[in-house]
């Protein structure tokens, strides 16, 4: 990861999806971005009920035809979801990074909502 920051270092900026998942992963970017001469500015969550998290994934399991989107696979993602990416939550929150947006509505809705969280794109 560290060579695709070093490749890409005239850029304004970067977004990460889905990463960091833990603590550790989430200790060791910032140490690598430390040594890069950069730092994480802005996490942003999306805020979404179990249930509705529930209801969508078993939604794209018929649209997709996929197998492994069972409600019994779906509670356990959430099971390690809470041991294992949850605490990033308040790792973000003592840092003063952490956005919380609203991830209820449809794509667009929710898209202009992550837009205007970010200052760059809210201007």
């Amino acid at each position: 990861m560290e060579s695709v920051f070093r490749k890409n270092n005239t850029a304004d900026g970067f977004v990460l999806d889905g990463f960091p998942r833990t603590l550790n992963q989430a200790k060791e970017l910032d140490r690598m971005l430390e040594k890069l001469g950069t730092k994480v500015s802005l996490v942003l969550s999306l805020d979404v009920d179990e249930e509705e998290l529930v209801m969508r994934l078993l939604k794209r399991s018929q649209d997709q035809g996929r197998k492994d989107d069972t409600e019994e696979v779906i509670k356990n993602r959430l099971v390690q979801y809470h041991k294992h990416t949850k605490p990033l939550i308040e790792y973000y929150e003592e840092r003063k990074l952490l956005k919380n947006v609203r991830g209820v509505g449809t794509i667009d809705e929710i898209f202009t909502a992550l837009c205007k969280s970010i200052p760059a794109l809210s201007k």
